[in-house]
């Protein structure tokens, strides 16, 4: 079977050496006679897959001895209201910086909890950059900052995150996880759903400063982190199947040579498909603003809609998925995660130039 091309933005690619390893393994994990799926939670073999997984992060992450490591459900939406309901006290304000679709989201879940302020915002852009770190007012008073540290819809990425030596800084990585180095003594906190660079959909990342992590009879027994850090994310069933899937992209990721390895490989898949735009003399328009581009999400424009209809037809016939913008601002997207490998982005870079070579007249309103 030939495999897709997959620019999905979420759930998205997982590496092929890793579904292979999941199909060996699929009816007999361990030795039990039993698949991953079928295997109770409260079993030593799952207990060490967990543990493989809390400890392969922590290893490719660096994450220091004063966090904690959770895996829990809900995705990152769930987290928008977790985050307040057990970090936003009563007198405090929550400072979120705007960059698009899920920062204005989390935004407004934290309003159902508590105080909020908007400390920056790149909307009056059309959400095509990053604030500077200098343009962040947060309140003297906040709970914490919190960013959305890649963006999908609108394809932009912080380079440089903000430093707040009073102020626990919380980002949502659900896009850019694992992708490059991050130093997570820069956070309080930093959540992440699975289905873009981790696993697949499911299983819900998140890594806090144990300080953080507080007692709070008023909150919902499922809705504490001090539950599941007491628990080792197994007070109830947790998701069984994406966290083994978890374990083996993150041994996948050690493998290639970690998290510097894959960030190399990412930079030069980012860099073909931008200068590819960037030569098309404009008949590929990116929406980010060079310094904010994302290594994660490239998108684009086509001179018009009928041309982007004609583009993404074309490129599903060619094998690409995919490549559809968002809804909500059309377009093109090519989402290119760890998983997605080199050659993927060589092949779509191709196929791009060759689709302009025979429709450039029609952007330029010419006739042949």
């Amino acid at each position: 079977m030939k495999r897709a091309y997959n620019f999905n933005a979420g759930p998205a690619a997982l590496p092929e050496a890793v579904l292979a390893k999941a199909h060996e393994e699929w009816l007999n994990i361990n030795g039990s006679g039993m698949s991953v799926m079928e295997i109770s939670h409260r079993s030593k073999d799952f207990e060490t897959i967990i543990n493989r997984s809390k400890s392969l992060l922590i290893e490719l992450m660096e994450i220091p001895e004063d966090y904690e490591v959770l895996f829990l459900q809900g995705g990152a939406s769930l987290q928008f209201s977790m985050i307040p309901m057990n970090l936003l006290k009563k007198g405090k304000t929550a400072s979120y910086v705007l960059t698009g679709s899920w920062s204005e989201k989390a935004l407004k879940e934290a309003q159902k909890i508590g105080s909020c302020e908007v400390s920056a915002s790149a909307k009056e852009t059309n959400y095509s950059t990053i604030p500077a770190v200098g343009e962040i007012k947060a309140a003297k008073d906040a709970a914490y900052l919190h960013i959305t540290s890649n963006n999908t819809i609108f394809g932009t990425q912080w380079k440089n995150y903000p430093e707040a030596t009073e102020i626990p800084v919380i980002a949502d990585m659900s896009s850019d996880i694992l992708s490059k180095k991050v130093d997570v003594s820069k956070f309080g906190l930093i959540y992440a759903g699975a289905q873009k660079n981790l696993g697949p959909s499911g299983v819900t990342v998140v890594i806090i400063r144990k300080d953080l992590i507080h007692k709070d009879p008023s909150l919902p027994t499922m809705l504490s982190y001090q539950t599941h850090a007491d628990n080792n994310s197994l007070y109830n069933t947790p998701p069984t199947m994406s966290i083994y899937l978890l374990s083996l992209v993150l041994q996948w990721v050690k493998d290639l040579g970690g998290v510097e390895a894959i960030e190399r490989l990412n930079e030069q898949k980012a860099a073909l498909l931008y200068k590819t735009i960037e030569e098309s003399d404009g008949f590929y328009k990116g929406h980010a603003r060079k310094d904010s581009r994302s290594l994660m999400n490239v998108t684009f424009t086509l001179e018009n809609d009928e041309l982007t209809k004609q583009f993404l037809s074309q490129a599903k016939e060619a094998g690409f998925v995919g490549l559809n913008g968002h809804r909500s601002v059309g377009g093109c997207r090519a989402s290119i995660y760890n998983a997605v490998p080199l050659d993927h982005c060589e092949q779509l870079a191709s196929f791009m130039k060759k689709f302009q070579a025979a429709y450039a007249h029609e952007a330029s309103g010419q006739t042949v």
